[in-house]
Order: structure tokens, then sequence, then C-alpha cells
């Protein structure tokens, strides 16, 4: 038996492939190392490298540590040059071999080896493992038509077992790591129980796929089989004079001449219903067809309905459906008025802005019952696929319009009032953006030629009356809000919902429950106390449903039987809702220094925000709390900044910051607050806490401040004002600048809430402070 030794030799790596003994490989050379190692070899005939694979295929320049350290010792046989920098080498395995040691990277990968001896060894389990896994291979060489047919005489060849097993793993279509064990398997008992395992685990694989291969072919062959079945039957039901599938088409050919399309969408549906003849009617392809054709003829390409032009008419459904909002009222009268006057106006696109409750959506049924439209309408809240808007093309599965066409269908015409709610609420994401996709819809200009993706032809929007609805604007994408009108509608005040509540909401939720006005009896000031006692917000949803609360209780009793005539008196309604719940927010009737009343705009219709201020033994330091934004973080310090400016014409000492810390906390602290309008509320809350002065209870204020002591204009004035007046203050500081906008007030917050316009802070501390009485000057 000879002994392994050693040798320095030259390695070449390879990404994914392993290289067997008695095994002949081509291999593609590209790679520097692999190039220079390769060039150096021409000159030498038939030079002995060493062969190893890669621990990662996708390695570029492997290290030592980046190799397995057991390879197999190759001979060069050919090279053969593909092109500059790239060789395709026939390489010829030796034996196996192991790396010893580590010489170098450069010019490329060297190392001293260990030739691994691998003396024959036969005996009776041996000889055993060999037959069975030559009987295996042989079997797999008939379901691999892809290896050659020499393979089958090459494995009858082979004598030695552990010969017998390198070269059956070889030619077997497994991965790179399973091929490193089985070369790294010494033992031959080990080695032919492996790839005895993976030639099995091939085996399997492939009969699988050949049923799979079957049961197809048979599904095909059935397939056919069908078709033909379902001709004769056509045949034989012509024959019987019953009705066939050509008469669906028949009848799509009929609606397709009735639908009066525009040419353009009338070749589109022929197309598809030329190509349904030559369909299978029970393949999927027709059904999309099918499909197809029935929404181009149930769309109303022209049928419109009869718009009423008649502003008196217009004026009483109006003020029938709702309360107030006269300015809305006004814009739709002027829209009919110029309708009447000019037929072809294009529509405009109104969006109502406003607070939850106030009946924007409601309000878009008015306007389609007042014009004799039909009312369809779009919830676009949290979409976020384009394909909403302009549908999804054919070629995917379950593809349909988007909402703008499905609406148009359900309408049944060409020019209905379609309310878009909620516009604020958009989302984008991967799938594209859907506000984008709606600035089409809503131009004017562009909207007369929409095409929408399942279509593919164009349609006519310009008779549309869109209407958009939203709680906020600034959450309105610009590009969109460019292309509409705004409406705003602000919240309704203490009389403005007790009117709606007798005209409309006790009428409806006593019609709901199937009562009378002689079951159920409210009275005036019940009303009152259910708008005061039970409801704080700047719409009358929240109303609504108490009212639905307390009819529900009579219902109930006359359902077990009970001869029920209430008198809905604030006593029965206490009863029967429990405690008021909506306190008015300004508990503190009896001022405190240091805490302000703030007005503040939000999404819900204005709120009261709190200022609190206190001080404590320290060193100058300013802290804020209740999650403030980053724009009410800078109101607060530059209001601090202003009154150490001013700290005389306080009456403060200059140096008062230098031995106490300021913490200003803004009350409920889960809910985010930002902006700069509360800058005055910030000013007044630390003057008072310094100063030791109360702030008056019954006001309110808002404002942004500068460093100079100016007060700047605020948005939100009417939102601010109806909030002031529904938590029951009785006074409202406000900049001067904001004059113009007190026009839109309702009289009655005008009559009922003092208004007082600053320009400097200056004016304000003598509004707000309860300033102790001058004393009385001595008669001489």
């Amino acid at each position: 038996m000879s002994e392994d030794r050693t040798e320095r030799i030259p390695l070449l790596p390879l990404r994914n492939s392993v290289l067997f003994p008695a095994s002949v490989v081509p291999v593609n050379v590209g790679r520097p190392r692999s190039v220079r190692l390769i060039e150096e070899s021409f000159g030498r005939d038939r030079p002995t490298i060493g062969v190893i694979a890669q621990l990662q295929a996708e390695t570029e320049d492997p290290t030592f540590d980046q190799i397995h350290q057991l390879g197999t010792l190759a001979r060069v046989l050919k090279v053969i040059r593909l092109s500059s920098g790239n060789y395709s080498v026939v390489l010829q395995g030796i034996c196996r071999m192991e790396i010893e040691e580590a010489h170098g990277l450069e010019p490329f990968m060297q190392a001293t080896v260990r030739r691994i001896h691998e003396p024959p060894v036969k005996d009776v389990e041996i000889d055993a493992l060999a037959a069975h896994l030559r009987e295996r291979a042989r079997s797999l060489l008939e379901l691999l038509p892809h290896l050659p047919r020499e393979a089958s005489a090459v494995l009858e060849n082979v004598q030695d077992a552990g010969a017998l097993a390198d070269l059956v793993c070889s030619n077997l279509p497994v991965g790179t790591a399973a091929k490193q064990q089985v070369l790294e398997l010494l033992d031959v008992r080990a080695r032919l129980r492996k790839v005895g395992e993976l030639v099995g685990r091939q085996a399997q694989v492939h009969e699988v796929k050949k049923e799979i291969s079957t049961m197809v072919q048979e599904e095909m062959s059935r397939s056919q089989r069908e078709f033909l079945l379902r001709q004769q039957m056509k045949a034989i039901r012509r024959e019987l004079g019953e009705a066939d599938d050509d008469d669906e088409i028949e009848i799509l050919r009929e609606k397709i001449a009735h639908a009066d399309m525009p040419m353009e969408a009338e070749k589109a549906a022929k197309r598809q219903l030329s190509r349904m003849r030559s369909m299978n009617p029970a393949g999927a392809e027709y059904q999309v067809a099918r499909n197809y054709v029935e929404w181009m003829v149930d769309l109303p390409w022209s049928k419109s309905a009869p718009v009423r032009l008649d502003v008196g008419e217009a004026k009483r459904v109006l003020d029938e459906d709702h309360h107030g909002l006269d300015e809305i009222k006004r814009r739709i009268l002027e829209y009919i008025a110029v309708r009447k006057l000019k037929s072809n106006i294009r529509g405009p696109i109104l969006c109502f802005v406003g607070p939850p409750g106030v009946g924007k959506t409601s309000l878009g049924r008015s306007i389609a019952r007042a014009t004799g439209r039909h009312f369809v309408r779009v919830a676009l809240g949290g979409v976020q696929d384009e394909a909403e808007i302009r549908g999804h093309r054919r070629t995917y599965v379950g593809a349909y319009p988007g909402r703008i066409i499905a609406g148009l269908k359900q309408a049944g015409s060409r020019n209905p009032v379609m309310l878009l709610d909620e516009v604020d609420k958009l989302g984008n994401d991967f799938r594209g953006d859907p506000a984008s996709a709606l600035l089409e819809v809503l131009d004017p200009e562009q909207n007369n030629t929409f095409s929408d993706h399942y279509l593919e032809v164009p349609f006519d929007l310009s008779n549309v009356l869109f209407i958009g609805t939203a709680n906020r604007k600034d959450t309105i994408p610009r590009p969109l809000l460019d292309r509409m009108e705004l409406i705003e509608l602000a919240g309704y005040t203490r009389d403005e919902k007790q009117a709606i509540a007798r005209q409309f909401l006790i009428p409806k939720q006593l019609s709901e429950h199937g009562l009378t006005p002689e079951r159920l009896e409210f009275e005036e000031g019940a009303v009152d106390f259910l708008v005061e006692g039970y409801t704080r917000e700047a719409g009358v949803r929240n109303l609504e449903r108490q009212i639905a609360a307390v009819c529900r209780n009579v219902a109930v009793r006359m359902a077990e039987g009970e001869d029920v005539q209430q008198r809905g008196t604030p006593e029965f309604i206490e009863e029967v809702l429990g405690q008021p719940k909506s306190l008015l927010q300004i508990a503190e009737k009896v001022g405190r220094p240091g805490v302000s009343t703030g007005v503040a705009w939000t999404p819900g219709g204005g709120d009261l925000l709190f200022v609190e201020s206190s001080k404590m033994p320290g060193s100058g330091n300013l802290h804020l709390t209740g999650n403030a934004g980053p724009v009410m973080k800078e109101s607060v310090y530059a209001a601090f900044t202003y009154i150490r400016a001013r700290a005389e014409k306080l009456g403060l000492d200059p140096s008062f910051f230098e031995k106490i810390d300021i913490h200003v906390h803004l009350p409920q602290g889960a809910i985010p607050k930002d902006g700069p309008a509360q800058g005055v509320a910030v000013f007044v809350s630390l003057a008072s806490m310094l100063t030791q002065l109360k702030v008056r209870p019954d006001i309110g204020m808002s404002g942004e401040l500068t460093l100079r002591g100016n007060v700047l204009k605020v948005s939100g004035i009417k939102e601010k004002c109806l909030a002031a007046h529904r938590a029951g203050l009785t006074e409202v500081l406000l900049p001067a600048r904001n004059a113009p906008d007190l026009d839109e007030l309702p009289e009655q917050i005008r009559r009922e809430l003092k208004i007082h316009l600053v320009s400097r802070l200056d004016e304000v501390l003598t509004l707000v402070l309860d300033l102790p009485p001058e004393p009385a000057v001595a008669a001489e």
C-alpha cells in the first residue's frame, strides 16, 4: 500500500460544481486569479492543479477561509481560449486531496496538499451496496433523458465500489453541498449509502414529475373531448330547434346596437364579441370577454336624466332638507340659474369641508333631489390603490372597472350627482396614488375623455356633477385641492342645533322607531337640555343618537303592552340617559393665577385649550409638557422671551428667572397639539403666574405673537368662536387682522359673544387679568 504524500500546487476554486476523481468535466474560467493560473499552465504538458469548491457561490475572490479543505487533484487536459480573459478548461480528476498549508493568494491560490490514497476495498457488504447502487442508477438513467446514453456502458465497466459511487454522484442533478458531502466521505460504505439515498430521492422526484405530466396530458385530452362533445351537442340542439350559445352572442349584439355607444367604444365591444365566437364557452377567456361586453352595454353612454332647472323648486327642496347653510344653498342656486341661461356650461367641482355630523353627505343627496339627478356616493376613505379609481387592466384575474365607472353604471345616467366622500383620507402606497388618479376625473378640461384601464376607451364625465367632502382641507393633496371649489361648513350654534332637532331629527327618529308625537312629545326645554347636557360637538350626529336612545325607551315599553303617552321632559330624559355628560369646559368659575383659556381649531369643529404655568426654585430653565408640536414649542419660548424683555413694565425683577424654573403644561396630553395660534394664551398664562394676578375664566383667546409684541392673524375664526360659545364663554380675544373673518359668524354668535380685537400684546393683559382696583385718591 503506498503512503499519502504532500506537494505544493496551485488551487482553482469552483463556484457551483464539485470535481470527483476519474471524472472529466469542462470548466469556464473568467476570474483574474483563475485566468492567471490557466495562462501560466499553457506552456506545461498536462499540469496538475488542485480543484476545490467554494463555501458560498456568490463570493467573487475567495480566501482560504471561504473554500472547503478537501477537494480533488486534477490534470489540465485542454485549454480553449474563448475571448480575452475567458477560457474553457477540460479537467480530469486524479484523486482526493486535503489542504495542509496555505501559501498565498497572489498571483493565484497556492497551497501544500496531501494526496489521499484510497486502496480498493472489497467484502460482502460493499459488493451488495455497489450492486444495489448500480441497479438503482440504471433505473434512474431511464428517467433522465438528458444524461448521455454511454453513461450506462461506463456504469457497467466500473468495478471499484468507491469509484462507482463517485461516478454516479458526479452525474446526479443535485446541489453542490450534497456532492461535496459525498466527496468528503472517505469510508466507502458510508459513501455508497449516501449516494444510494441521493439516487433514490431523484428517482422519486422524477416519478412524481412523470405522474403530473401524465395527469396534465389526460386533462388536455379530456378538454378536447369535451369540446368535441359540445360541438356535437350544438348540432343536435340546432336540429331540435332549441337555443344554443350563439343566442347569447346574438343577445349581446342586439344590446350593443341599442346602447348608442360612441364609435370607438362600439368597435371595442364588437371586437370582443367576435373573439367570443371562436372560444370555448366554458373557458376563462370567454367569461372575461363576456364580462367586458356586458359592462360596455350596461354603461349609460348616452342616457341622461332630465335636469330640473327651477330655482324656486330647488330652494324649496334645500330648505326642506336642511336648516341654515345659507352660503351653500346660495351657491347651488347660482349653478342652477346659470345652467338655465347656458345649458352647455361645464359642471363645477364643489368640495364641502367641515367637521363630522354637519350634513355634508346628506347635502349631496339634497342637491341631487333639487336638480332631479340620480345620486351616487363613492367612499374614498382609506383607498390606497390607484386601480380603485382608474380600474384594473383586463390582463389581471378578477379585473373590474374603477369606482367612477361603477358609479355611473349604478346611476344609470351619465349626468348624476357623484359624491366623492372623504377625499382628505385618501392614501397611497406601492400600488399607486389614488389622489393623482382623481386629477383627470375632477378637471373639467380633461374629464370629457376619461379612460378607465378596464374599458380602454374614453368616457365623457363632463356632465357629472362631482361633489367632494372632507373634514379638513390641509390633508387634501394640493393639485386636487386646486381643481375644486371649497365651501366650508362650520359647526352649528346652540339655537341651530335646537331648530334642527325639532324640525328634522325628532320627526325622523319617531318615524324610524314606529312612534307618533302622541306617544312621545319632546318639550321645548327638553331639547335645550339634550343639547346642553348630553352633546358637545360641532355637528348633530351625537344629538341624533341621544334622541334615538329616548325613543327606544318608549318603544320597549310599548312592545311590552304599556299604553304610553310620554311627555319628553328634562326629568324624563335624565331618567333615560342618566346624569348629564357634557359639562361646560369652563369648570374654573373662579380664575387662578397661571391658567389661561385658549380657543383652538380641530377637525371636529373647534375646542378649548387650557394653558397652565407654574414656577419652582431652580436656575432659569423652561419646561414644556402636553404633547406639543415643534411650532407650539417655539410659541412658548417666544412668549417667555418677550416677558423677560418686558420684565420691568410687568412689575417684575429683571433677574426673576435666575432663581426659578418654569413649567408650562397643556392638559389632555394624549392629544397632539401644534400651531402658532396659542401664543397669546401662553403669554397670558406666564404673565399671570409671574404677577400672581388671576385670569378671567369667561374669556378665551387666540393669536400668534412675535418677539416685538405684535399679534398676528390666525385661521379658523368661525370654528373657534363657535367652540367658545358652545363652552359658555362670554368674551373672546382675537387678532385685529382677523376683523374681516367676523363677517362669517352667525348673528347669534355676534350677539352673545363679546369680541376684543388686539394688535399688540401690550393691549392684552388689561383685558384678561383681574387687576386690583386702583386706590382711591384722597380729596384735598
